[in-house]
């Protein structure tokens, strides 16, 4: 139900659902009070209310069906890998390497006020990954900064990246609808705040017009971070996901 509110806060679809609470709450007065005619009306709304409330919520029955598919199988067996110690060595090494390489390409980036997007995952989005061009390449800031170097025909779009492995370069991602995001944000931070409200990834964001750096997660932004505060998000992302 948490997850269900998340996706739908800030959205139009959040005030179609508290119409329709409210149609159902005035039904149940209504058949309370007796008032037959007034009640049958109502209750021929109500029937179809279900079939109704699909049609209108359709996207947002999507992403979360989409989260579910992302993450909640995945999740739970790469829980159970590491309850037995299979993984956690492996990402505490990644954890250092990554945020290392990660944090010099993204301030070097900031300096010069060039636009960036990586998305940090644990597991596999093919649906994202075949969007753009494929990369498969060991991470270093040099590779990095060069993918979003202004003259790359790569540096539109997103950098997706699996543990310490570039993936892909150029992805498509989805944009959040949320209405309640700062006007001042552009389409990298409503395209990382996408990605991270359908999956289980962090989103790292260089702003073009600023050179501001700001982290997505869960649907949510923390702007402005500094290189102490994106290291720890990056090893938090690791050893926490």
């Amino acid at each position: 139900m948490y997850v269900m509110y998340n996706l739908v806060k800030g959205t139009i679809a959040f005030n179609i659902f508290l119409g329709a609470l409210l149609l159902y709450v005035v039904y149940l007065v209504v058949d309370l009070l007796e008032m037959n005619l007034l009640s049958s009306l109502i209750g021929s709304v109500v029937t179809y209310g279900v079939i109704i409330l699909i049609i209108l919520f359709t996207s947002e029955i999507r992403k979360f069906l989409l989260l579910l598919g992302d993450t909640t199988l995945q999740g739970r067996l790469k829980f159970v890998d590491r309850l037995f110690g299979k993984e956690k060595d492996i990402i505490a090494e990644l954890s250092d390497t990554v945020a290392g390489e990660i944090s010099q390409a993204v301030f070097h980036l900031a300096k010069t006020k060039t636009g960036a997007l990586v998305v940090m995952t644990l597991e596999d989005i093919p649906r994202i990954t075949k969007t753009g061009t494929q990369v498969n390449a060991t991470i270093s800031a040099l590779l990095l900064e060069s993918i979003f170097f202004k003259n790359s025909p790569l540096h539109d779009g997103a950098v997706l990246m699996k543990r310490d492995k570039i993936i892909a370069a150029s992805c498509i991602l989805p944009v959040s609808k949320n209405n309640s995001i700062p006007k001042d944000l552009g389409l990298r931070h409503r395209a990382a705040l996408g990605i991270t409200e359908t999956t289980e990834s962090l989103a790292i964001v260089v702003s073009e017009e600023t050179g501001e750096v700001s982290i997505a997660r869960r649907g949510a932004i923390d702007r402005d971070v500094n290189d102490s505060k994106l290291n720890k998000e990056i090893s938090n992302y690791f050893t926490n996901t």
